[in-house]
């Protein structure tokens, strides 16, 4: 069983424009029985039956990979973390629409879901374009950090990986220097093109269309969890 849970205090916007009526009306219906509780240790068996693997996607922004990876691996139960309003709602839809039965959904943050999974719970875990807190005295609100990554290496499985993008050239050296110092995890790439080229698995997001379409260079990072 993991610490006891924590009250923590979330940065930035919990919901943007007004929701359309179908949306919020999913809100009302679809996410209370999708919602991930936080009782520790939560019974993952519970939530998805059968499931071959638990993933957990952290901050899942509008839901595209989120539900790509639902639709490419049935077997797989998959648990998005976000606070937005607005993200969970457009991932609701996906859900609906694609009729993903092995989706669930925290809204919220995810260091406490952490805090209520067993040790060597999941299979796979992905940080896609994180908000990079970039002004120095915001830094401590980055989601890569000593105790949070401490806390993720202990509810991994033994060489689960741990998928990270970004197209902020600072918080790809703030991840690769947090995740190569950390005993628990290893950095999977052997050429430069493992970490510069999105793997065929790794479904494209909207974030990274708009960064591409700006010019600027997004970065594939994927870390492996070290045997106990």
């Amino acid at each position: 069983m993991g610490p006891p849970l924590q009250n923590r205090r979330l940065y930035g916007r919990r919901q943007g424009h007004r929701l359309r009526p179908h949306q919020a009306e999913l809100v009302s219906t679809l996410l209370p029985r999708l919602s991930v509780g936080l009782e520790a240790p939560l019974d993952l068996t519970d939530l998805f039956g059968g499931a071959k693997d638990i993933w957990l996607e952290i901050g899942f922004g509008a839901g595209e990979h989120l539900s790509a990876q639902a639709e490419a691996h049935p077997e797989v139960g998959l648990i998005g973390c976000e606070p937005y309003l607005n993200g969970v709602a457009s991932l609701l839809a996906r859900i609906e629409r694609q009729a993903l039965p092995n989706i669930r959904i925290r809204m919220g943050d995810a260091r406490d879901l952490l805090d209520a999974l067993d040790a060597a719970t999941l299979a796979r875990a992905f940080l896609l374009f994180p908000d990079p807190w970039p002004k120095k005295r915001h830094h401590a609100r980055r989601f890569i950090a000593g105790e949070t990554l401490d806390r993720l290496a202990c509810v991994l499985k033994d060489g689960a990986q741990f998928r990270v993008a970004t197209d902020i050239d600072d918080y790809c050296a703030w991840t690769l220097a947090h995740l190569t110092a950390h005993p628990d995890f290893e950095w999977c790439a052997r050429t430069p093109a493992d970490w510069r080229l999105r793997p065929a698995d790794w479904p494209e997001t909207r974030y990274e269309m708009k960064a591409k379409a700006a010019g600027r260079q997004c970065v594939y990072l994927t870390f492996r969890r070290r045997p106990r």
